[in-house]
């Protein structure tokens, strides 16, 4: 454990020492809240709340998404290619601490990420933090919401080539997945029942309707596509994809790019 934490203290330094990144992470969901939030904010759904709200809620998925997946999965890419692992391979450090310092860095930065739209919610658009069961209820979300996405990342990171296109690479799904998933476009209804059926496999529709269930009213469900939060299929799918993640982590995973 004290190797792990070790090694996240490293992680952490290493990306805010990294003032691009820094940025980027952090200022682009909440940039783009505020452009949709100002833009669509005095407009109200058939529930009675503001598209200004919805965006708040919506976006913590794509933050924790863009955060969890991109930086777990560009980070392990330029580890790899730069010869950090295979360095780390022979040192007594187990593969284990690596990638738990490397879950504690997406865990700080979700947290911060999250913090930081809620605070745009709150200040710019007005929206009212919920009681505390609902709290209880954003925490498993969130959890399992960093872990599948982080468990994704660092499985997808096996596939980029080149690490300097990791970025590019790795925000091609995230891109698509927000505008199909409900986080971009609300309510899904508009969108095809084809499009609809896709983002449905995928978690990041379900981490949206989940934060939903948390920031919203309860008149607001009647918005979802199955009128109502779906609170169980929430909880099953994103557990499903922890687990799809971690078979496809063991799978994959390799210490350089000689390993192929």
């Amino acid at each position: 454990m004290n190797t792990s934490l070790s090694r996240g203290h490293v992680e952490l330094l290493q990306f805010f020492r990294d003032k691009t990144a820094l940025v980027f992470t952090f200022a682009f969901p909440a940039m783009l809240l505020l452009l949709f939030g100002t833009i669509f904010g005095d407009q109200y759904n058939d529930a009675g709340v503001s598209a200004s709200r919805v965006f708040t809620a919506s976006m913590i998925a794509y933050g924790v998404l863009n955060t969890a997946f991109v930086t777990m999965g560009a980070g392990l890419a330029m580890d790899r290619e730069d010869g950090t692992l295979k360095r780390l391979r022979g040192t007594p450090m187990p593969v284990s601490a690596y990638l738990v310092g490397k879950a504690l860095l997406v865990l700080a930065l979700s947290l911060a990420e999250t913090a930081l739209l809620l605070l745009v919610g709150v200040l710019v658009f007005d929206m009212p933090l919920p009681d505390a069961s609902h709290w209880l209820t954003f925490t498993w979300i969130f959890l399992l919401s960093v872990i599948a996405c982080s468990l994704l990342g660092v499985a997808v990171s096996a596939l980029v080539r080149n690490a300097r296109n990791a970025g590019a690479i790795l925000n091609v799904p995230v891109v698509a997945l927000q505008f199909i998933s409900g986080v971009f476009i609300q309510p899904m209804s508009q969108l095809p029942d084809w499009l609809v059926n896709v983002a449905s496999i995928f978690p990041v529709r379900w981490m949206a309707q989940g934060f939903r269930y948390v920031f919203l009213p309860e008149s607001a469900s009647s918005q979802e596509l199955a009128g109502s939060w779906e609170l169980g299929k929430v909880a099953l799918v994103l557990g499903v994809w922890c687990v799809v993640g971690l078979v496809l982590c063991l799978m994959t995973f390799r210490w350089s790019d000689s390993d192929r």
